[in-house]
């Protein structure tokens, strides 16, 4: 990785032509004679007669829905900004999911300004322009162009995205001096932040916030759309993994990882959250993602993973796997009554029905399997009234899916859980049955058996569909797939 001339200091903070020096760079600085022979000789790249993405009709009717919430307010919706990994390092940046909601935009610093009219809001994109090539700052900064690529330039952003588009290295100093009303989404950009301090509230932040959330819970057509195309990569992905769980168990979990996680970034942009490729007994840690432990034939392997498109919509799935291609009969009863406990769950999500319903109609199986198997005294009402099923079902049997894979999480209980389901949401159910290997309120053969069954449904008008379809979920079709793949 080149370090010559990387600066320590952001790009826009940096003085107008001159350029900080790494600590230990092998160049001691620039001659004014390589300065003048950097400045010239660059063909014009610009860019001309772009097509607007294709979300842009959908951004701008958010806008106008988001305009219409709030008159008279000034709206900042930041992108965020890069977050250092170590030292000079970054992680890769991720744009906050209410930016890239309402403007199709994925660039650091990016900052959406909805300013208030009598009309409504006029609404401006602030973004880095493209790197200078008269201070050097294309090839000395380390965010500069020769570094880490080409920025659109400001005309072609404005093309891309329908949006006016602005220079954000002055958008602080202008917030500061701005009067009336102003709401921020907080949390991503904390130059955003200190320059609005003395003008927004904590309240009126939320309530921005709040919305946004609520906004996403009905997808229009675009996102749908973005959300089966995530699920079937991530059903690719799925069947990557099966056709290589040899090499899994010669190495570890990881070698799961790094093969969902191929498909993710040849087909999308990343995962969506970190895989939960979790083997053994691990499948009773809900969210085992060091996956650095054995595969071992007999055993069940938990892949919990989903690919994240270039929108940045993200399918989540979850498919409980025998390692050597059949079930026990241990394995199968328990895999086989969360199967049934999900069934029915997935049979509750309708239109008209209450958020909770599916949760209800799954835990109230799972619930009477334990009854039946005798490891809780019913009756079934009585368990379900005092929560005794939790120690085995732990958590909650679905949320809502989109560009979060805990979509609309800011929304009101009321709006969310307490709720009622439209045409348009898209929710996972995903109950699981996990039996910890210190547990001895259960037979032993039951220990260190985790099984979780997760697909990504959408409320349809006049039921439901499972996008995930594609990926077996009876038992008996599951070993008849792996056999398939593997043979």
């Amino acid at each position: 990785m080149a370090d010559e001339l990387t600066p320590e200091t952001p790009e826009e903070e940096q003085p107008k032509k001159t350029h900080k020096q790494r600590k230990n760079g092998l160049y001691p600085g620039v001659s004014d004679e390589l300065a003048e022979n950097m400045r010239t000789g660059w063909a014009d790249t610009e860019l001309h007669g772009l097509e607007p993405i294709a979300q842009a009709a959908h951004t701008a009717a958010r806008r106008a829905a988001l305009s219409a919430r709030f008159p008279g307010d000034r709206l900042v919706i930041p992108a965020g900004r890069l977050k250092v990994r170590s030292n000079d390092t970054e992680y890769p940046f991720r744009a906050s999911t209410e930016y890239a909601y309402l403007t199709g935009d994925q660039t650091e610093n990016g900052v959406l300004v909805l300013e208030p009219t009598a009309e409504g809001h006029t609404a401006t994109v602030y973004l880095l322009p493209r790197s200078d090539r008269e201070n050097g700052e294309f090839w000395l900064s380390g965010q500069g162009e020769l570094w880490v690529g080409r920025r659109h330039s400001l005309a072609e952003a404005e093309q891309l995205l329908g949006i006016p588009a602005k220079d954000v290295r002055k958008l602080a100093e202008e917030l500061a001096e701005a009067t009336g009303p102003v709401r921020n989404v907080r949390g991503h950009d904390s130059v955003i932040e200190t320059a609005l301090a003395d003008k927004v509230t904590k309240e009126l932040d939320e309530e921005l916030r709040v919305y946004l959330s609520e906004a996403r819970a009905v997808k229009d057509e675009f996102e749908i759309g973005e959300l089966q195309k995530a699920v079937d990569s991530t059903v690719r992905g799925f069947e990557d993994v099966v056709k290589v769980l040899d090499k899994a168990e010669a190495t570890s979990e990881r070698y799961i990882e790094g093969t969902f996680f191929l498909r993710a970034r040849v087909e999308g942009n990343d995962v969506g959250y970190g895989s939960i490729c979790a083997a053994g007994a691990h499948a009773c840690t809900l969210h085992w993602v060091r996956n650095d432990g054995a595969v071992r034939a007999g055993d069940l392997l938990l892949l919990d993973a989903g690919v994240e498109t270039h929108s940045l919509y993200t399918a989540d799935v979850t498919r409980t796997l025998p390692i050597n291609g059949t079930y026990s009969d241990i394995q199968r009863k328990i895999y086989d009554a969360v199967y049934e406990s999900q069934e029915a769950g997935i049979a509750a999500v309708k239109p008209g029905a209450k958020f909770r319903d599916f949760h209800d109609a799954s835990q109230h199986v799972l619930a009477e399997k334990l009854v039946e198997w005798g490891l809780l005294e019913g009756p079934v009402e009585r368990v379900l009234e005092l929560g005794l099923q939790r120690r085995w079902t732990l958590h909650g049997t679905g949320h809502m899916l989109g560009m979060d894979v805990h979509d609309c999480a800011a929304a009101r209980t009321e709006a969310y859980v307490d709720g009622t389901l439209e045409p348009g949401m898209c929710l996972t159910v995903e109950p699981g049955l996990y039996f910890q290997a210190d547990d001895l309120t259960v037979p032993e053969e039951y220990r260190g058996i985790g099984v979780r069954i997760e697909d990504d449904i959408l409320v349809t008008e006049d039921g439901n569909r499972n996008l995930s379809a594609g990926l077996p979920r009876r038992s008996d079709e599951v070993e008849a797939w792996m056999a398939s793949l593997k043979g």
